[in-house]
């Protein structure tokens, strides 16, 4: 586990927790506790943020955490401290050979943004097939705002969303796409579905997040070779200088899945 991804992952958990939808969550958690000890399969689960916001909800659910990284996996099982948990490394571009079987829950946060079509069409049909409910929160969706405008932001925004779709790891992202992908792609196999909104407003107490945030989409955008690289550091010390004064919204989509009956 890379000392970046531990520290994104530690920064960025509270303002997930928060700017969750809370409607959706009750229902996800309702659906697992619709039986008896339900077993819920988290993709990509990083050090285990979604066992620690919904577990709480589904206190007699085991957990099954899959991750491509075992360095993130064993932080997960250690952080969860719960005969409950287990833990299975994954290539999660596999769907057919992901270990979901017997899932009541499947769930996943801040994932499929970084996902293919491909993988998530073979996710929906899997779980059709299986008749297994879908919680995925915190797709980022395109838009990003300031309370202290700066002339470049539309021009990063859209650099960011570009880059944004080139290939994660998992295939060619959706990047900004991915709720409005979920959505129909469950739809279409005859889920019930629903989406709400669920952005980071992100103030000054929370500066370190803003920070780390904006010097990720400056690496990006410098990725795309659409602005010129001084515009990105103009427009990046900018953005520094206000974190401790100025507010913004992350946009973020969240998605449940249900099959029908």
């Amino acid at each position: 586990m890379s000392a970046f991804a531990s520290t994104w992952l530690a920064l960025r958990e509270p303002a997930d927790r928060a700017a969750r939808d809370q409607a959706l969550l009750s229902a996800a958690a309702s659906h697992a506790n619709s039986v008896a000890n339900p077993l819920i399969v988290d993709l990509g689960c990083g050090t285990g943020s979604t066992l620690r916001t919904l577990s709480p909800l589904v206190p007699a659910a085991s957990w099954r955490l899959v991750d491509n990284d075992p360095a993130l996996l064993a932080e997960a099982k250690r952080r969860a401290a719960n005969d409950a948990v287990e833990t299975a490394e994954a290539d999660l571009r596999d769907v057919a050979a992901t270990p979901l079987a017997g899932a009541r829950l499947v769930t996943a946060s801040a994932l499929f943004d970084l996902a293919s079509r491909e993988m998530v069409a073979a996710l929906a049909e899997r779980l059709a097939a299986e008749g297994t409910g879908f919680y995925a929160a915190l797709s980022y969706d395109g838009t990003a705002r300031w309370s202290k405008t700066h002339p470049l932001d539309i021009a990063v925004v859209a650099a960011f969303n570009r880059h944004q779709r080139g290939d994660k790891g998992l295939g060619p992202a959706l990047g900004p796409g991915a709720g409005a992908e979920l959505a129909t792609a469950f739809g279409q196999r005859g889920f019930d579905v629903r989406s709400a909104e669920s952005p980071w407003t992100l103030g000054p107490d929370d500066a370190d997040l803003q920070a780390a945030f904006v010097e990720g989409m400056a690496s990006a955008v410098s990725q795309t070779e659409m602005l010129e690289p001084e515009d990105v550091e103009t427009w990046l010390a900018a953005r520094l200088a206000s974190v401790s004064t100025g507010r913004c919204v992350i946009g973020h989509l969240d998605i449940l899945a249900l099959p029908k009956g």
